[in-house]
């Protein structure tokens, strides 16, 4: 017996565009559907955009939910493409029926997402390394995280979370490839292939940062990760003016001379009224491979110091919340597009950043800047 429209219809309403990540009944994706008498059904589906690098994906999706259902002989996909008109009415359901107007949503009032912005002082301390391994171990509990590479200049994210696909664009709207369930987004996906460098000035990093922020549809994130360039300059100046609301993770090396300047990119806090979430020492100490001791290869006590210190200028406590110690695959999965908190979760490195990230993602259940919906009575 032939299958009927019905059940087809809920069988695609199972298959998920991996861009948008909703299914595709959902965003008028699904053009017609046709049932022959023995059980062969066709189905046509609408691309956002001609050349679509998920096109495979989604046929194979299509063609795998629907061969579920009982009576299908065969099956078989037809692609076409969106027209303006409806690309646009896809733009518009996405951002909630609000219009084209390109605000930054998680300054919002009723925005749910927590955003972080990974800072430091100096380059070479594993910034981007624990920014990528953070972003993992939450994606892997369940949450829904995205990564800005906000380090124009020196951006490292793609190659360490492994996304190798470049956005797709429905009208004026960035859709983030994923990588490892998280959504990224970076100058190097809109460069020619190649190393070439990215020679901007203030104003157009600014600008990038703004169209990371506003132009991409990041969907409902609980998580955003914002890879900051080391230093207290233009992008830092920029998140606190764009994203007045972000906490600042503060990453250093066990040194002292690391800490000083550490010190100094938290202290911007002071400035820009944010707030700090607490510092990271990374690379604290190596297991020796013979005896299991820790070997301080960079000193000590660096992360406690510039805890300590940004709590004395900001009249709060600042905590540090945790110690990472060298270990090898963590360099190599930065390399390889594995974060290590998937490839080997009980590793001491991966164990202190999962904790670490288990609990940043912990939200008290404070009401601030929640719309309530409340009215005077005027009876």
């Amino acid at each position: 017996m032939a299958p009927t429209q019905e059940q087809v219809t809920a069988a695609l309403a199972t298959v998920i565009d991996p861009e948008i990540r909703r299914p595709i009944t959902d965003l008028d994706m699904v053009k017609n559907i046709e049932i022959a008498p023995d059980g062969a059904v066709r189905v046509g589906v609408y691309l956002t955009v001609s050349g679509c690098p998920m096109k495979d994906t989604i046929t194979r999706d299509v063609k795998t939910a629907v061969a579920k259902v009982g009576g299908v002989t065969d099956v078989q996909v037809e692609l076409d493409v969106m027209s303006t008109e409806q690309r646009k009415t896809l733009q518009t359901k996405l951002r909630g029926n609000r219009g084209p107007e390109k605000e930054i949503p998680f300054n919002q009032p009723g925005s749910l997402t927590r955003v972080f912005a990974v800072a430091s002082g100096k380059g070479g301390v594993g910034k981007s390394s624990v920014t990528v391994n953070l972003a993992a171990a939450m994606a892997s509990s369940g949450l829904k995280v995205g990564i800005v590479d906000a380090d124009i200049y020196g951006h490292s994210i793609p190659r360490m979370l492994g996304a190798a696909e470049r956005p797709t664009k429905v009208e004026d709207m960035i859709m983030p490839p994923s990588a490892h369930d998280i959504k990224v987004i970076s100058v190097g996906m809109f460069k020619p292939e190649g190393n070439t460098p990215v020679v901007w000035r203030g104003p157009m990093l600014d600008r990038a940062l703004h169209q990371f922020l506003a132009d991409v549809y990041w969907g409902d994130l609980d998580v955003l990760l914002l890879d900051l360039p080391p230093g207290t300059g233009d992008i830092a100046i920029s998140v606190a003016q764009r994203l007045p609301s972000a906490e600042i993770l503060v990453v250093t090396t066990p040194q002292q001379a690391a800490a000083e300047v550490a010190e100094r990119a938290g202290s911007i806090a002071a400035q820009t009224h944010q707030q700090i979430a607490g510092v990271i020492e990374n690379m604290s100490w190596l297991p020796c491979p013979h005896c299991d001791e820790r070997v301080a290869v960079f000193g000590e006590g660096g992360g406690q110091t510039v805890a300590d210190a940004l709590t004395r200028t900001l009249g709060a406590r600042v905590p540090l919340l945790g110690q990472v110690p060298i270990d090898l695959r963590l360099r190599e999965g930065g390399d390889e597009g594995k974060p290590l908190v998937l490839t080997d979760p009980d590793s001491p490195a991966a164990a202190e950043l999962r904790k670490i990230a288990a609990g940043l993602s912990k939200r008290s259940s404070s009401l601030k800047g929640m719309q309530l919906g409340l009215a005077p009575n005027r009876s």
